[in-house]
């Protein structure tokens, strides 16, 4: 009787008269809220199987849609952009107020996440007796691997902790490494035995459609669009004419695409939140609160961060820089963007709701838009820098190690140099911490102890790293003249197809 009804509920004509009304951004959450609650009555019933087998799936084909669609509009985004600016002088002006605005964000959101975790301590408020078995299993470690002991104190020598060390000992030795971990870690060493131009050879690609067929190249797709929008800007105006509206056209059939495919994401996102709590819990919820318990200050210390970030950084930011963009409209504005990238965990899938969002919701020009946010869903991560910088400080303190000024200082340098030129995919932020951990020579095999937690935090950072996104192109469009906000605007009108 109780399937009946809402059955009758969901197909009723007053609630889908109301459904109609509401914004697509509130449809989306209530997805989001749908797709948990399935996820734990899938978990409660035994229904997980099910669940991964004929729900989820259409949660990963919205994020390959977003996909298909975020790449080639990078492409000719950029293109469009760099020709509309107009000569190159202009584009160098940009450029650099563009990459320094997103520098200055970076080191706020390390500084900000090493601040708060300074305060909370979490790995502190650990059990004292787990603390120091940790502490005893890095000082193993730091002397197999010929690594100095930070604070020169040694546990291992107390004999008090004679079998404590032995019995750590012989764990350690029937401790196997996770796959997901040693992957992680094989592909941190080959990023830091690089050499140091590496980053400048792995920008210029030799094969445009290999580029442009991995999402991890996404800063060699930027270089070509540069260079060919550079070189737009550079023949007679009758050739590059033609081109152009050709790359505007193409431009917005891609943004037609968008349209069409965010009148589905309500249900893309009920899939797509289903089917990622599902495969964590499977038929056993308890699993998910065993993780979150487990790890559950370090996990409030980095959603406290992040969220500090959203609701208090960024609109001040706005309120002091631009002016015009009042707290409520700004989230108003970029509700769908924030909602879209919390469901899928990626910047450049998340990139073609943002383009649209903020040009014509905050009213910043296209000029900008093509330009600024394609750069900054590839080398702007605020959410992944300060989730690293709670992250090293919170599995150092775990083991009892107190790291230095200087050493947080070299947090702040290496992740920031770490973020850019990161993979816009999920957890791609591990690889990076990996580098992070070596930098202040603690062991990088450590992210396995917060890897349970990293899918959802993920998802937390990525609204994040979005929001300033919108925050930084506000900024240079309102230096730039190119700002026309309308506060009258409705949000849903530019994913509505019926509307041009």
């Amino acid at each position: 009787m109780f399937l009946i009804y809402i059955f009758d509920l969901l197909y009723s004509e007053k609630l889908r008269i109301r459904m109609k009304k509401l914004p697509l951004y509130l449809k989306i959450i209530i997805g989001l809220l749908l797709g948990i609650l399935w996820a734990v009555l899938s978990s409660y019933l035994g229904w997980s199987e099910f669940t991964n087998n004929f729900i989820a799936p259409f949660g990963t084909i919205f994020i390959n849609l977003l996909k298909l669609i975020a790449v080639p509009l990078v492409l000719f985004s950029i293109i469009n952009g760099v020709a509309g600016i107009g000569s190159s002088s202009s584009l160098g002006r940009m450029g650099g107020k563009t990459l320094l605005a997103y520098l200055l964000t970076t080191v706020l959101a390390v500084g900000m996440g090493l601040s708060i975790v300074n305060i909370i301590k979490p790995g502190s408020l650990i059990d004292e007796n787990t603390r120091i078995d940790n502490r005893i299993s890095y000082e193993i470690w730091a002397l197999e691997n010929d690594q100095e002991i930070k604070d020169g104190v040694s546990y291992m020598s107390d004999p008090a902790n004679k079998e404590r060390v032995d019995r750590i000992k012989l764990q350690l030795q029937n401790q196997s490494t996770d796959e997901k971990v040693a992957s992680k870690m094989k592909d941190a060493e080959k990023t830091k035995n690089s050499g140091p131009l590496q980053p400048l050879v792995d920008l210029v690609p030799s094969n445009l459609f290999k580029a442009l067929s991995n999402n991890g190249l996404m800063l060699q797709i930027i270089f070509f669009a540069i260079f060919f929008g550079v070189s737009l800007l550079l023949i007679p105006e009758e050739k590059s004419e033609p081109v152009k509206k050709i790359v505007d056209g193409i431009m917005d059939v891609f943004l037609k695409m968008v349209d069409l495919v965010m009148q589905a994401a309500p249900f893309f996102v009920f899939a797509l939140l289903a089917g990622v709590i599902s495969k964590m819990a499977g038929d056993d919820l308890d699993k998910v609160s065993d993780i979150f318990q487990g790890l559950s200050w370090y996990t409030l210390t980095v959603f406290l961060g992040l969220m500090f970030m959203i609701f208090v950084v960024y609109p001040l930011i706005l309120k002091i820089l631009v002016k015009v963009i009042p707290y409520k409209g700004f989230f108003k504005a970029m509700g769908l963007a924030q909602t879209t990238a919390f469901s899928t965990s990626s910047s450049a899938a998340t990139l073609p709701v943002t383009l649209e969002c903020v040009e014509d919701n905050l009213g910043v020009d296209k000029k900008i838009t093509s330009f600024v946010l394609p750069i900054g869903a590839t080398v702007n991560m605020d959410g992944t820098c300060l989730y690293q910088a709670v992250a090293v400080v919170f599995l150092a303190q775990l083991h009892m190690i107190d790291l230095t000024f200087g050493q947080q200082l070299t947090i702040v340098v290496t992740a920031t140099l770490a973020s850019i030129g990161s993979a816009a995919v999920p957890s791609a932020g591990l690889v990076m911490l990996i580098i992070v951990l070596g930098s202040v020579g603690l062991n990088p095999a450590w992210i396995a102890i917060i890897f349970p937690v990293d899918r959802i935090l993920d998802m937390c950072r990525t609204v994040v790293n979005v929001t300033g996104d919108a925050t930084v192109s506000s900024i240079i469009a309102k230096g730039e003249g190119l700002l026309h906000y309308d506060p009258n605007k409705n949000p849903d009108d530019a994913f509505d197809p019926n509307v041009n």
